[in-house]
């Protein structure tokens, strides 16, 4: 199914409307589509690397508004939307979990997770399930999938192709490093 899925992406990707289905994957993926929308960024990017800017901020629009959908069913429609969704993920200890992580750690719980390969639909959910406050949630939001998407589309307009194999290899290392960097900052700003 999902090899179905990622063919039909990057049809659409050069597809005229390609700008229109990247937003709405964005959108979707932050609550219930299980594609993310790095499938249609790259090639996007990829055969119109002048648009790269435009290109990651409208997935970071999208992506935010799909996330705030996604917090209203976690919040609102829980047992009747979201743990079918969940279940899909077979995630439902990780949504238990991280609604305890959202009790304790709040916005670094998206600011970390946003950037990483974990569905940010889950994240999304389970910060709604754990009623975690709207304002916080939509600018950490902002934040994360921003740097995510701009992160990619940068070093595709930077690098083009090459990058292209190097982040679909090593995309969990990339996250991984700038969302360290990115922690490592808030805490030296906290201590120092």
């Amino acid at each position: 199914m999902l090899d179905r899925l990622y063919a039909r992406a990057l049809t659409l990707a050069a597809s005229p409307h390609a700008p229109l289905w990247l937003a709405a994957v964005s959108f979707a993926e932050a609550s219930v589509f299980p594609l993310p929308p790095d499938v249609l960024l790259i090639p996007m990017v990829l055969s119109h690397r002048d648009r790269a800017w435009a290109l990651a901020g409208l997935c970071t629009v999208a992506s935010v508004c799909g996330g705030l959908l996604g917090w209203y069913i976690g919040a609102f429609l829980l047992q009747h939307v979201a743990m079918p969704i969940v279940h899909f993920y077979h995630a439902e200890d990780r949504l238990a979990a991280m609604q305890e992580q959202f009790r304790h750690w709040g916005v670094w719980i998206i600011l970390v997770k946003g950037l990483t390969p974990i569905p940010f639909k889950i994240v999304t959910i389970a910060s709604g399930a754990a009623h975690f406050p709207i304002v916080p949630f939509l600018l950490a939001s902002l934040v994360t999938r921003g740097m995510r998407f701009f992160l990619v589309a940068g070093l595709l307009r930077a690098y083009g192709a090459p990058i292209q194999t190097f982040i679909e290899q090593r995309l969990t290392l990339v996250a991984s490093a700038f969302g360290l960097v990115l922690v490592g900052g808030f805490v030296a700003l906290k201590y120092l």
